[in-house]
């Protein structure tokens, strides 16, 4: 039975709290350091982010930043020149030669992009203390990530307001040393590296520069050192005496050339006046920079120079590395550092508590409410709420388990996007060895980690997807000219962030034909349009270009003079009987319809009906001989079982093309291709890609097996980051960022003119609450559930007709603006 009231009244809201006298916790602890850089705590504002190990004696934070990626000579690569052989290539395909695309490249080798890797390490290093009580904790509500051991405190956050990394200690110690230290796993032995340190009225200036090996790249750290204790340089860093307290304010930068570090200086000095308030240094400003400075000419800011990359304490002496710029003077670097504006900074523990306190405001404020505006309460026990994570990850089964991962998958998310949205391993790495160079995976990976934003109210992370494809545009229009010889865009499937051209490819990846990236990854951005009821310009011209490579590239037709796409892939899979390049992929046949369709709406007019004639002529989806949704809509196509993709089922998730409601055949034939479909190499995008279209096709049992499966294969760190395989193996971040989209799936659905409840319920959660999920007709809806029924309420933004589906079937619900709507669910 489904009833309703209106307009809400305040009782009928939901409360806050529940009704155990206990609330999920929006963060982890741990009782020991991290030992592993991947257990490692996380914080970071989308450009700059943080692992924080919490060690009390030797403090370290590993610096990452979205922009860090090293030169490997594929920064001037370029689409393979191939329309002039394009026409042979279709000409064999259709003629039935299924090798055809065997030789359909222009031979160069497989090259990757360019790999994301970690900056430095800042370390605070000072002699053993008390190691108990110890606890280290990361509060996911602020982003801050703290260490308390006998006394002493370290809190780490990454700033969303002033785009710095910000370190606040107490207790140090007597005395403690500082630095910046560039050893990680995997650095390049070549790495050219000078350090600078100079004292300051505030304490200390650190620098570290590194100059990629044959080029004139390079990445600069800064950090500002502001303490009540006496600071000396001890090269490569300083040493401290006598402080109570001490804030490090760090960030870094890539660059050609030098990096004027005395203008970092007095970047950083306004944060501690509160000059910089109000006039945006955040993560979005400066640009691909992303800072003050970037790529400006600078001599020495230090009072001496290291000695090489693996020189200890070098006193006041010189570099002798590759590279280094002229030697300053130390007292006239030092007289340069201390002069201008604020230069006499706050200098007692009050005053620097102080700074810290409205440094940490400033960013909470955005943080916080960006944050909370979803949570997730499953009823958990409340003893295993307060379990430290490593315990509660012993325990798969646990909603609080569920409740954890849902906060922490929320904050990496968020943490993860801004300049840019979160690469395979977030905005996070320890080691420069990073697995398929950290990139962008766009081809499955990347819509998979940002699934959630529009439903669970992360526009941040959607206008961070939107910058790199808005941002790569003019070279996708190159893929489509060079490749195929058409007008409008082609998206590649890997992209360091920089290029977006087409150069990633091979036999066994002709990534070069996949035609479907570009509404594929467009089209969270149609979800997101859709959800605040307005059009973003931008992407009504990216639609239009999309449904324009559509028109030049279908112009072959089969027997039945049905257009066909030719060539065609489906990622990253091939036909038990034909090579990868092949006829007519279902994913393809989805995205061009979609891409098509989409255009039409966003553009009325002649160019619409062009397009939607262009659309109807497109094949339908093809059902084989054991009852599934074929892979692959050409007949004669073997389908290939066992993969760890899910590229064929596009049209079930996320695109709204096959569902129970209104195409209920379709719907049970993708069911069974999701029945047929292996794990392959039990890769976390799998199972829960696998998870994510059993909630649209309202199977919760498989649903439940597949998010299962993750959370007892040891997917997990210490840290609530994920691993790419089992057993925690290859750090990164699809499990952590995808696991909310499961839960929210499985919970509510919606389109722009239908809302599901309670689709795809795990038998395993029986009573909860869903605050917050934005539907794509313009409402907020907050869910709560039981064995013995549910209560939805509905705050509609705008006046809307839509269809209510739940377990009892199916009715009209009319939604206005301003007025909210109570939905009262029966017994499941």
């Amino acid at each position: 039975m489904t009833g309703d009231t209106r307009p809400g009244t305040p009782a009928d809201r939901p409360r806050t709290g529940t009704s155990r006298g206990s609330a999920p916790v929006h963060g982890t602890w741990e009782p020991w350091p991290a030992a592993r850089w991947e257990d490692a705590f996380l914080s970071g504002n989308g450009t700059h982010g943080a692992m924080v190990f919490g060690d009390p004696d030797d403090d370290r934070v590993i610096v990452n930043h979205h922009r860090l990626v090293r030169p490997n000579g594929s920064a001037d690569a370029r689409p393979p020149e191939l329309a002039d052989r394009l026409g042979d290539l279709q000409d064999r395909l259709l003629a039935g030669d299924v090798h055809a695309g065997e030789d359909f490249t222009d031979g160069r080798p497989l090259l990757w992009v360019q790999p994301f890797h970690p900056a430095f390490q800042v370390r605070v290093r000072r002699p053993p203390g008390d190691s108990r009580p110890y606890r280290r904790e990361a509060d996911f509500t602020t982003g801050v990530v703290r260490a308390d051991c006998g006394g002493r405190r370290s809190e780490v956050f990454v700033s969303r307001a002033d785009d710095v990394i910000a370190q606040y200690v107490t207790a140090p110690g007597p005395s403690v040393e500082v630095m910046l230290d560039h050893r990680l796993p995997g650095a390049p032995s070549d790495l050219a590296v000078a350090h600078a340190a100079v004292r300051t009225p505030e304490g200390a200036l650190l620098t570290l520069r590194a100059r990629y090996p044959g080029s004139d790249l390079a990445y600069t750290g800064v950090t500002l050192v502001v303490t009540d204790g006496a600071a000396r340089p001890a090269l490569p860093g300083l040493r401290v005496e006598g402080a109570r307290s001490m804030l490090l304010l760090t960030r870094v930068h890539r660059h050609p050339g030098e990096l004027d570090a005395l203008a970092e200086l007095r970047a950083l000095r306004e944060l501690l006046t509160g000059g910089a308030e109000g006039g945006g240094a955040g993560p979005e400003a400066g640009g691909a920079g992303v800072g003050r400075g970037a790529g400006s000419e600078t001599g020495d800011a230090g009072a001496g120079r290291d000695a090489g990359p693996e020189a200890g304490d070098a006193g006041a002496g010189r570099d002798a590395g590759p590279d280094a710029g002229e030697a300053a003077r130390p007292d006239a670097v030092g007289a340069r550092a201390g002069s201008g504006a604020g230069a006499g900074g706050p200098r007692t523990e009050e005053e620097i508590g102080r700074v810290h306190a409205r440094l940490l405001a400033r960013h909470t404020a955005l943080h916080r409410a960006a944050y909370l505006r979803v949570t997730l309460d499953l009823r958990a026990d409340p003893a295993e709420r307060a379990l430290p994570g490593s315990a509660l990850l012993r325990r798969p089964a646990s909603p609080a388990l569920l409740e954890r991962l849902f906060a922490a998958g929320r904050h990496h998310l968020l943490s993860a996007s801004g300049t840019l949205p979160p690469r395979l391993t977030g905005l996070w790495t320890g080691d420069w060895d990073t697995a398929w160079s950290g990139a962008f995976t766009t081809d499955a990976n990347l819509n998979l980690q940002t699934a959630s934003a529009a439903a669970a109210a992360l526009p941040e992370v959607t206008e961070a997807h939107a910058a790199l494809v808005h941002a790569q545009l003019p070279h996708w229009r190159d893929n489509a000219r060079a490749v195929f010889g058409t007008r409008g865009v082609v998206a590649p499937a890997h992209t360091d962030g920089e290029s977006g051209h087409l150069y990633h490819l091979s036999r066994a990846y002709p990534l070069h034909v996949w035609t479907a990236g570009a509404d594929w990854l467009l089209s969270p951005l149609v979800d997101h349009d859709e959800t605040r009821g307005a059009q973003d310009p931008r992407l009504a011209a990216a639609l239009a270009e999309t449904a324009r490579f559509y028109e030049d590239f279908l112009t072959r037709t089969d027997e039945d003079g049905r257009l066909v796409v030719v060539p065609s892939y489906s990622p990253e899979n091939r036909p038990a009987n034909a090579s990868w390049i092949t006829v007519n992929a279902a994913m393809d046949l989805s995205a061009a319809r979609h891409a098509l369709r989409t255009a039409a709406a966003y553009h009325p007019g002649p160019d619409a009906e062009r397009w939607l004639a262009l659309a109807d002529r497109l094949p339908r989806h093809r059902v084989n001989a054991e009852g599934a949704l074929a892979e692959w809509a050409r007949p004669g196509l073997l389908d290939s079982y066992d993969h760890r993709h899910l590229s064929h089922l596009y049209g079930v998730w996320p695109l709204d093309e096959i569902n129970p409601y209104d195409t209920p055949a379709l719907a049970a034939a993708a069911h069974r291709a999701l029945e047929l479909r292996g794990a392959e190499n039990d890769s976390a995008h799998g199972h829960l890609h696998h998870a994510l279209i059993a909630a649209r096709l309202r199977d919760a049992e498989r649903l439940a097996h597949a998010l299962g499966t993750v959370l007892a294969g040891d997917f997990f760190h210490l840290s609530l980051m994920s691993g790419h395989y089992p057993n925690r193996h290859v750090y990164n971040a699809d499990a952590s960022h995808t696991l909310p989209a499961v839960l929210v799936e499985a919970l509510i659905q919606s389109t722009p003119g239908r809302l599901v409840l309670l689709p795809a319920l795990p038998a395993g959660l029986p009573s909860g609450e869903l605050r917050g999920i934005r539907t794509r007709f313009g409402a907020r809806i907050d869910l709560t559930w039981a064995p013995g029924g549910a209560k939805a309420v509905l705050r509609p933004g705008r006046t809307c007709r839509i269809e209510l589906r739940t377990s009892s079937g199916a009715r009209p619900l009319v939604l206005r603006a301003g007025e909210d709507r109570v939905l009262t669910l029966g017994p499941r």
